[in-house]
């Protein structure tokens, strides 16, 4: 089976971008491309936790929800929520109602103003685990890397919570710490090209 298929434009795409209609919108335009955005990468951050054990194209069609709901992944207001928050949460069928994984998006704000403030930012942090630019497209689907092994025990060991090897790994890949895009896909120049032109924080 080949690794892509045909876009609207008749060019080719990574195959797993036709298998939901958003994908393609999501692919062509989000994945893989670079972000220095803090509020933006604590999203993807959360959003992974909350993927855990379910899709993502069911997270994709509530992003607007949890976005609301955490007032834009800003992690200064969602570090200050408290158990009346969790409850409110709890009873809003637009997201995901899990108390683990809302209780963990909590904790990691608040672990991430502390390692925002440690550190100048959170992307500051985050693009030190940046894979190998030179390393080649992917030929077949990988989970984890050293570099997301590596990031995964740093942020566990600051007591994050959700951000195993394999989550930190899907984090890095939509965020362009990695380009995993394979190497016939007609995005994967718009994104080395993006990522050439990209100024580490």
């Amino acid at each position: 089976m080949s690794d892509t298929i045909a876009g609207p434009d008749g060019k080719p795409r990574c195959r797993w971008s036709a298998s939901a209609p958003d994908f393609m919108h999501y692919h062509d335009t989000e994945w893989g491309f670079p972000v220095a955005d803090d509020f933006r990468l604590f999203e993807k951050l959360s959003l992974e936790g909350f993927q855990s054990g379910l899709s993502w194209r069911t997270i994709l069609a509530k992003r607007e929800n949890f976005r609301a709901v955490f007032h834009g992944f800003d992690y200064h207001r969602v570090a200050r929520f408290t158990e009346r928050d969790v409850q409110r949460l709890l009873k809003n069928e637009g997201i995901i109602r899990h108390r683990g994984k809302i209780e963990a998006v909590i904790n990691n704000a608040r672990h991430a103003v502390e390692l925002a403030e440690r550190e100048g930012s959170l992307a500051a942090y985050l693009w030190r685990y940046e894979a190998d630019r030179k390393r080649p497209a992917p030929t077949q689907a990988i989970a984890t890397s050293d570099e997301s092994v590596a990031l995964s025990k740093a942020l566990k060991k600051q007591g994050w919570k959700f951000v195993g090897p394999t989550t930190m790994y899907a984090f890095m890949q939509a965020m362009g710490l990695v380009d995993d895009h394979v190497e016939t896909c007609a995005i994967r120049a718009k994104v080395e090209k993006a990522r050439k032109a990209f100024k580490q924080p």
